[in-house]
Formats: C-alpha cells, sequence, structure tokens
C-alpha cells in the first residue's frame, strides 16, 4: 500500500510536511481530510498500528476542539464515543497524519519522519 497523506490543505503545518515529503522523493495517495474524512474502523486500525492512545489523534489547537470543550469533556467519553466523534469532523484529527502498512505518523515531527522514512 502507497503512504496515504491526509491532510487539510490550508493547514500550514500539512503545507510543510507536504512539500517535505515532495521534496525527499516520497511518493504518496493525497486525502482531504474534511472532504474524505476516516471511517470507524479506520480510525480504530491507526490506533492499534500507531500504538497510541485515542487522545493523541485530537487536534488540541483546534477551534472545533475548544468550541466543544473536549479538554474537559474527553476524560468521560468511552473509547468507542472518542472514535465516533473523530469520524464525525475531520477538524477535530490532528494533521497531518501519514499512514502506511507499518506504521501511523501523528502530525508533522520532521526529525521522526526522517529516522521512519529515509532508513
Amino acid at each position: 500500500m502507497p503512504l496515504c497523506f491526509l491532510e487539510y490543505p490550508k493547514c500550514s503545518t500539512c503545507q510543510k510536511a507536504k512539500r517535505w515529503l515532495i521534496q525527499n522523493g516520497i511518493q504518496f495517495l493525497d486525502r482531504h481530510i474534511i472532504e474524505n474524512p476516516p471511517r470507524i474502523s479506520e480510525i480504530n486500525d491507526w490506533i492499534a498500528l500507531s500504538k497510541q492512545p485515542i487522545r493523541k489523534f485530537f487536534n488540541t489547537s483546534g477551534i472545533l476542539y475548544r468550541n466543544l470543550l473536549l479538554k474537559d469533556k474527553l476524560q468521560f467519553l468511552s473509547d468507542e464515543e472518542k472514535i465516533k466523534l473523530l469520524c464525525s469532523n475531520g477538524m477535530l484529527i490532528k494533521r497531518p497524519l501519514l499512514i502506511s502498512n507499518n506504521f501511523v505518523l501523528i502530525g508533522f515531527d520532521e526529525r521522526l519522519w526522517q529516522i521512519t522514512l529515509l532508513k
């Protein structure tokens, strides 16, 4: 499976990450996280593959996250409710996401991307 790059094109971090992928000659499939949000099954797969807690997938600096007061509410939601919430609006998901068969990278950490992709 080729790399899947989930992004919100207006996000400056996504733009920076996309430039990095292109500059390093890494091929990927581009997916607009708002127009084509993840399904519940995908989020479940990504959580398992990433070995990260669900909360790492939330865009905690986003306006929607703050407007929904999720900082206070997430601790009271079940994992199933959190996953449904993530699938309800791509703006709630930390981005970009880079997905392969072997890993999930959440957000753009250039050092981690180099270690993972430029072995």
